[in-house]
């Protein structure tokens, strides 16, 4: 049943065109139209990367991020259409449903990351292979909070507001995150390094000298997928009780 179920996800996930081109291709529009006319820059901001690594690093945390709450674009319409109710009255595990949306939403997130990291080779970006895989390796560790809040969203949102709403978290996150341009001091500093969306973006800095993740870092992203996981096990129960 597990298996049977992830491959209907991931199929149907594949087949529903706009949506799938959407997930992927928004990137990497932004990702050639911002970095490709300054490909030749290679002192971004004094920070002694050239533009299309920076710019790799952070939208790949940024597609990632789009990628992991998209699953809860995906439960709104279910829940919508009626479907989610069907599935309940199956032998289907919840567990097992809500696993086959946070699989899919990461199998989305690494294909954005890899799209990225060739957009970024195409453009002249080369780094060590240890680098490449750290800097993965901590992406999508940093998903785990994305994802649960993806399923929180799902379960609280109509399927008319689930557009706006997730657009708006997601462009407000990643502007705290650090995605268009460093953050390093001041209020905004302080805010963004109690946020997930900064720390998944700085696990993208490995590839232009970053050491990762220090203590705070382990710690803010286990907080919060913690504290989402909860929220989004509650709302699950909550959308449940009410059918």
């Amino acid at each position: 049943m597990t298996a049977t179920y992830l491959r209907f996800e991931l199929l149907r996930t594949v087949r529903n065109g706009r949506f799938f081109v959407f997930s992927l291709g928004f990137p990497l529009i932004l990702y050639f139209a911002i970095a490709g006319p300054n490909a030749g820059e290679s002192d971004f901001e004094g920070l002694g990367v050239s533009v299309p690594l920076y710019y790799m690093i952070g939208l790949a945390s940024f597609g990632a991020m789009m990628s992991a709450l998209s699953c809860g674009a995906r439960i709104a319409a279910e829940r919508s259409a009626g479907w989610n109710r069907q599935l309940r009255i199956t032998p289907l595990r919840p567990s097992v449903y809500l696993g086959a949306k946070v699989a899919t939403a990461y199998a989305l997130a690494l294909m954005s990351i890899v799209l990225l990291y060739a957009s970024g080779f195409v453009l002249g970006v080369r780094l060590p292979a240890g680098d490449w895989l750290a800097m993965t390796l901590l992406i999508l560790v940093g998903l785990v909070p994305f994802a649960a809040l993806g399923i929180v969203i799902g379960h609280l949102m109509t399927v008319d507001a689930i557009g706006p709403v997730m657009g708006g978290v997601t462009s407000l996150l990643a502007l705290l995150g650090g995605t268009w341009f460093p953050i390093t001091s001041g209020f905004m500093f302080e805010l963004a390094r109690c946020l997930p969306s900064y720390w998944l973006v700085q696990a993208s800095r490995v590839g232009v000298g970053g050491e990762g993740w220090g203590a705070r870092g382990w710690l803010a992203i286990g907080a919060w997928s913690v504290a989402l996981t909860a929220l989004a096990a509650w709302a699950y129960r909550r959308d449940t009780a009410r059918v």
